[in-house]
């Protein structure tokens, strides 16, 4: 077994790096590329040094059975075909070719076999909101058809990448200091804030990453569903948290949610609201599940259920998730 991280430099090519250590995923070789800038860098692995390749239009990847790939939408265009060619399975972390029909987008606990089918030999990690609003939504559909949501995500620096839990960090501490704040990641100042923007608008008034939510959790399902979705970046370094809205066919009631959730595949039962029990940011982040709490029928709805999820964005929203993909087709034998 012969693998390969694309983009190891940065937060989701750092978290591969612990995600498959943590896991012990079998291999025999590792291979680690990188831009010009990362190129010659050397990393630790399992008490082995490994030095970044350049990424390049090559037969670099003749050999390497799969490839984790996070350098961004562009590279992931534009090094497909070269990273496919020889047979290697491309697993993406862009928005390159997650709506593309002949790629899979794949939530193992949702939708694994999908992965078996894979015509360009690319397979689609979805969007971190999407991967933990599914994992979340599967006990439900599985009880009653899930016919809407309305979701609103709270989502931590993390999701923008390193710099910008850099510059979360640094922008408290400019204001502790009585320094000017600098803004470069995001839209406004993070800091003592929330900005009610993921992404850049779209025509319709809905952000890119709230279309994500809809379009994404649509494919994974297999499923009519409608999401309609408000993402918010909040100051927490690390660990999306969203807060959810079900409609379904049936009435479902409380017993049945909770048993389904504390069954669900990938999820962690948190709901104890007397002892103010409930998933937290500050204490999922680095965990592997989708953390469920604040469970509660919609009073305003026969048919509705209301629940909030924590998950960590670069753990199970990226790295684990990818990784968890890798593990189904080898368990399936589906290389």
């Amino acid at each position: 077994m012969k693998i390969a991280i694309v983009g190891v430099s940065g937060a989701v090519g750092q978290e591969f790096l612990r995600v498959l250590d943590e896991r012990n995923f079998p291999f025999d070789e590792l291979v680690l590329f990188g831009s010009g800038r990362s190129a010659g860098k050397e990393y630790t692995f399992k008490g082995k040094k490994y030095m970044v390749k350049e990424l390049k239009h090559n037969d670099d990847f003749k050999g390497i059975d799969i490839a984790f790939v996070s350098a961004g939408g562009s590279a992931s265009i534009e090094f497909a075909s070269t990273i496919t060619k020889h047979g290697t399975v491309m697993i993406d972390n862009s928005s390159a070719f997650r709506m593309d029909k002949d790629v899979p987008l794949v939530v193992p606990e949702v939708n694994g076999e999908d992965a078996k089918v894979r015509p360009r030999n690319i397979i689609a990690n979805p969007n971190c909101t999407t991967i933990q609003l599914v994992v979340a939504l599967k006990p439900i559909e599985e009880l009653s058809h899930i016919k809407r949501v309305h979701v609103a995500t709270y989502q931590a620096a993390s999701g923008a990448g390193a710099t910008a839990m850099d510059e979360l960090e640094n922008q408290f501490k400019q204001i502790v200091n009585n320094e000017p704040v600098v803004v470069e990641k995001f839209v406004a100042q993070l800091a003592y804030n929330v900005i009610p923007q993921v992404d850049v608008f779209t025509e319709n008034g809905y952000t890119k990453e709230e279309m994500k939510m809809y379009h994404e959790t649509r494919k994974i399902m297999h499923s009519d569903i409608e999401v309609s979705a408000t993402c918010v970046r909040v100051p927490v370094i690390r660990a999306h948290s969203e807060a959810t809205w079900v409609e379904t066919e049936k009435p479902i009631s409380m017993e049945e949610a909770r048993k389904a959730f504390s069954e669900g595949n990938g999820i962690i039962l948190q709901d104890n609201p007397e002892k103010k029990e409930y998933p937290m940011p500050l204490h999922v982040a680095g965990k592997d599940p989708v953390y469920i709490g604040r469970i509660r029928k919609d009073i305003s709805n026969p048919n509705g259920l209301s629940f909030w999820s924590v998950s960590d964005q670069i753990k199970k929203g990226a790295a684990l998730n990818a990784v968890q993909i890798a593990e189904y087709l080898i368990k399936e034998n589906a290389l």
